[in-house]
């Protein structure tokens, strides 16, 4: 393989991205007819999320500049990369569901990148079933709150009780 300039430009850019990104999926897009291709590069545009298809090589000798280590074994086949440089877990999710909405068989996820760490395609499906940063952040919030929300009704509990104690002396000194 002859090394020109456009390669070398390739390599440098798909390192530059692999070194910012904070999450990747790589697949084996093979299989996939046009119209299901495009669908899934409009799913994957609409979460921010770069998909391209890219020599092994390249990505290897890219890969290997940023000090991202196990990503060569994944390099095998045809091979396309869904790049996220703002959510780790957005390329994951999108291509996971797309493949369950889909039933599809011919789109294989090989494996993912996650703040520069290799994992397989077991831990990206576990990453894709996560649920999203809004609902973490929601269920930690509702844990914080929670203790705050019962010490609140225990006070108002005791203070409706005096209330009721009083009624019931005021009623029984009128009666009396």
């Amino acid at each position: 393989m002859a090394v020109t300039s456009e390669k070398k430009a390739l390599v440098a850019e798909l390192a530059e991205k692999l070194q910012n990104t904070k999450g990747a999926v790589l697949t084996n897009y093979r299989g996939l007819n046009v119209a299901q291709d495009t669908n899934l590069r409009r799913k994957l545009r609409e979460a921010g999320v770069e998909y391209r298809v890219v020599k092994n090589t390249m990505t290897r000798i890219a890969a290997n500049e940023v000090g991202i280590q196990g990503m060569d074994a994944y390099l095998e086949g045809p091979t396309a990369i869904a790049i996220s440089s703002t959510d780790p877990v957005a390329p994951a999710k999108v291509i996971s569901d797309f493949i369950k909405e889909n039933k599809l068989q011919a789109l294989e996820i090989k494996a993912g990148l996650v703040e520069g760490k290799v994992i397989d395609a077991a831990g990206v499906k576990a990453l894709a079933s996560l649920p999203s940063r809004e609902v973490l952040i929601a269920q930690v919030l509702a844990g914080m709150q929670s203790p705050i929300v019962g010490l609140v009704n225990v006070l108002h509990g005791n203070i409706r009780n005096l209330v009721y104690t009083l009624e019931a002396v005021r009623k029984q000194k009128e009666s009396a």
